[in-house]
């Protein structure tokens, strides 16, 4: 299975002239059979896809057509949204 390799992220206080950019990853993972207390830092959920985006408004986009699937329907697979970090860029 490939994932998405991110570039690391620059910490510290935005400086002046730059905005701060929040990146996402849409996550496609499969459902577990005896989901009891779903723990994610313990046991994750085995990931299907994984797919990064820049911006929210394309992160959800690309989470409703992993919705519009049937499996995701079917209620065997599920998919997530995740805020990752933020990226700074010249404003």
């Amino acid at each position: 299975m490939r994932t998405a390799r991110l570039p690391r992220q620059r910490r510290g206080a935005t400086e002046p002239g730059q905005v701060a950019l929040t990146r996402f990853l849409v996550v496609l993972t499969d459902v577990r059979s005896q989901d009891r207390g779903r723990d994610e830092r313990a046991s994750p959920e085995r990931r299907r896809q994984v797919v990064g985006a820049s911006s929210r408004e394309a992160a959800e986009r690309i989470a409703g057509a992993f919705m519009a699937l049937g499996m995701v329907r079917a209620g065997r697979q599920r998919v997530k949204l995740i805020a990752i970090g933020r990226r700074h860029t010249r404003g």
